[in-house]
């Protein structure tokens, strides 16, 4: 699927489960993409504000990913690689329970459910199935996370994709700009720039 070129920079604001706001800035990395942005927000009285800095490939496979976190508990920080056969570490121990991830995904974040979006050639209609290496918000911890995207519908303007975690039991319809970047996430965020 073509996509626009993604912009250089980008922001959300977070509400419904939670409020706050992300922004990230674009940067190319050789001949991959490298994402640095920050997350902040208030989600059901837990504040938190999380930093990352992400490395992908050509084909918007993650590489590696530098986070840190602060809240309430404290600062943390992890990093994540990933080899070319889907094997990862956290902060340099093997986690084979994350192989064959081949995305990160921050459950602070928007704009990680744009990976696979670059990586898959979709069909509309046909299911994909997506594990990605989620990191959580409050306190940076790792875990596997099994998710499906579809395409429903394709237009100039932008994509509609049918998303579902079983983990979380949710399930939406995700709106994409046609650099397929998320627009609409709904009960989590909607785009600004």
């Amino acid at each position: 699927m073509k996509l626009s070129p993604v912009p250089t920079e980008a922001s959300w604001t977070h509400r419904g489960a939670r409020s706050g706001f992300e922004v990230v800035f674009f940067r190319p990395a050789g001949d991959g993409h490298r994402l640095v942005g920050h997350t902040t927000a208030n989600e059901e009285s837990a504040l938190w504000s999380v930093g990352y800095d992400v490395t992908l490939d050509a084909a918007w496979r993650t590489v590696a990913v530098h986070a840190s976190t602060l809240a309430a508990a404290g600062g943390r920080a992890v990093a994540l690689t990933r080899d070319a056969e889907d094997r990862w570490t956290v902060d340099g121990a093997p986690r084979p329970d994350l192989d064959g991830c081949a995305d990160v995904d921050f459950e602070s974040s928007a704009v990680t459910n744009t990976f696979p979006i670059h990586r898959l050639d979709f069909v509309e209609g046909e299911v994909f199935e997506v594990s990605s290496a989620f990191v959580r918000a409050d306190d940076l911890r790792v875990e596997r996370l099994d998710q499906t995207y579809s395409l429903v519908n394709r237009s100039p303007g932008g994509l509609t994709f049918h998303y579902e975690s079983p983990a979380f039991a949710f399930v939406c319809d995700l709106g994409y700009d046609a650099a397929g970047l998320i627009v609409d996430y709904p009960g989590i965020a909607v785009r600004d720039l």
